[in-house]
C-alpha cells in the first residue's frame, strides 16, 4: 500500500513557488506559510553564507526554505525512513547540493556532531516534550550570535541562558526565535 503524500510550497528565494512533497505521518506538521514568512522576515530573508540545521526535518520545508534563501549549507536530521525518502526526492528534484540529509536520532546527533550552525530549527513532535532537553544540550552546536527557532503547542518560556528575541502565535502553534544570552 502506498503512502499518501501532501505538498507544500516554498514561499521565497530561488525556489519560490516550487512544491515539495511529504508523507502522511504521525507528528509530521509542515510549518505553515504564514509562520514561515514571519520567521524568515525575522531572520532577514537572505541567509547567504549561513549554516543551518533542521533537527527534526519532517517535511523539510524549513530547511528547503533556508536553502532557497541562500544558506551555504543545510543539514536535515530525520529518523523516519519513509520521511527520509521524500526528503531525498525533494533534494534531487531541486538539485539542492547545499543540503545534507542524515538518518539519525536528534538527541544522538546533538550529542555527537561537532559542526556549528548559525540557525537551528527545532520543531520536534509536540507529544514528546523535548524542547527543555534539547535546549540544555544544543548550545555547543550554535555559532556565536546564532539563533534557534522553536515551535510548540503551548506558550512555553525557555530557561536561562535562552532569551526570546521574537515570538508569535498562529492557530494552535506558538513559535519563537531564541538566542543564548551567555555569549
Amino acid at each position: 500500500m502506498g503512502i499518501t503524500a501532501g505538498k507544500i510550497r516554498i514561499i521565497g528565494g530561488n525556489w519560490r513557488s516550487r512544491l515539495i512533497s511529504f508523507p502522511d505521518r504521525d507528528d509530521l506538521r509542515p510549518t505553515a506559510n504564514r509562520i514561515r514568512e514571519t520567521l524568515f522576515n525575522w531572520l532577514g530573508q537572505d541567509l547567504t553564507g549561513l549554516n543551518c540545521l533542521d533537527l527534526f526535518a519532517g517535511s523539510g520545508v524549513l530547511g528547503f526554505e533556508a536553502a532557497s534563501r541562500g544558506a551555504q549549507s543545510v543539514v536535515m536530521v530525520e529518523n523516519d525512513s519513509v520521511v527520509l525518502r521524500f526528503l531525498q526526492e525533494n533534494k534531487e528534484k531541486l538539485q539542492a547540493t547545499q543540503i545534507s540529509i542524515l538518518k539519525s536520532d536528534a538527541l544522538r546527533f546533538i550529542q555527537t556532531d561537532t559542526r556549528k550552525f548559525h540557525v537551528i530549527f527545532l520543531d520536534p513532535p509536540y507529544r514528546l516534550n523535548l524542547l527543555p532537553t534539547l535546549l540544555k544540550q544544543i548550545s555547543l552546536l550554535l555559532e556565536v550570535n546564532g539563533k534557534i527557532y522553536i515551535e510548540s503547542s503551548d506558550h512555553w518560556v525557555p530557561e536561562h541562558p535562552w532569551a526570546v528575541v521574537r515570538n508569535g502565535k498562529a492557530g494552535e502553534v506558538y513559535y519563537q526565535l531564541l538566542e543564548n544570552i551567555n555569549e
